[in-house]
């Protein structure tokens, strides 16, 4: 597995499961076959309500916790109380630390969230920090106040959306990118792109092996989600070829600037409203 080095000295896993969207026991089973299939990095969040569900899917791989990358994210709503909240997703998860923590959304008492994250990378409680859905801007005056600097910034990210600004802009502080719909939301205009089809002709491999090595090529980490045990596997069997700087060229001119999905301010403010007992999930 390749990995990348964070700004606190780190490795990160280049490639994780993504657990958005499923449910416990889906989730559960998934990070049991993930772990069994070589992964070792496991993102989830608060809002995904299924953070009891991953925790037990580490237990029960049996893997010692030392050879799992774990990240997960605080929810705009708990920001208020985030010492707490960190508390209380350390019990749900079953574990002693965090590997990464990200503050999920950018409204609510971000600066208040963030110390609280400071704080508890002193304490032990969590080993990096992130920022997900975050504008340029904001990162930027985040982190040029941070005693602890963001590590991983978390955004959409894909051919049709490469966020190379954001890429360059985060440099300054060492920190590297996670990609979330990396596959483009499963576009199918995208995942039909005839560059994509000849690569994965050429490579012996699927369009989403040929995207997804291009994401790491590009210093992307991806979590890509999937409950099928097979998928799981071919999600990670990427490290046996290697795209040329041609390849790499030619993917870049399908670039559209597209993005599937921009928080308005209303989506924003739902989120602060969205306060779920975090505790109740299965």
């Amino acid at each position: 597995m390749k990995e990348f080095a964070l700004n606190n000295g780190a490795g990160m896993p280049a490639v994780g499961l993504g657990t958005f969207l499923m449910k416990p026991q889906d989730a559960e089973a998934a990070v049991k076959a993930a772990l069994a299939s070589g992964y070792s990095l496991i993102d989830t969040a608060n809002a995904y309500m299924n953070e009891k569900a991953v925790g037990r899917g580490m237990k029960a791989s049996g893997k010692a916790r030392s050879e799992i990358f774990l990240s997960t994210k605080l929810w705009p709503s708990v920001y208020g109380r985030a010492d707490e909240a960190i508390d209380e997703t350390l019990r749900r998860l079953q574990t002693d630390y965090i590997d990464l923590l990200f503050l999920h959304q950018p409204i609510g008492e971000v600066e208040h969230a963030y110390e609280a994250m400071e704080r508890a990378v002193r304490e032990g409680k969590i080993r990096a920090i992130g920022l997900s859905n975050f504008s340029e801007a904001v990162i930027r005056n985040i982190a040029v106040h941070a005693c602890v600097k963001p590590a991983v910034i978390q955004t959409e990210a894909h051919p049709y959306f490469p966020q190379e600004p954001l890429k360059e802009a985060i440099r300054d502080f060492d920190a590297i990118l996670m990609a979330w719909y990396p596959l483009g939301h499963g576009d199918k205009s995208l995942l039909a792109e005839p560059v994509f089809e000849r690569l994965a002709k050429t490579y012996g491999k699927s369009v989403a092996q040929i995207i997804l090595r291009w994401h790491t090529q590009l210093g992307h980490v991806v979590i890509p989600g999937s409950r099928n045990p097979e998928h799981i596997r071919a999600n990670i069997d990427l490290f046996d070829f290697e795209l040329t700087q041609d390849d790499m060229n030619d993917i870049a001119t399908v670039d559209r600037e597209k993005r599937y999905y921009t928080a308005t301010k209303e989506a924003l403010e739902g989120y602060l409203s969205f306060a779920p007992d975090f505790d109740a999930q299965e």
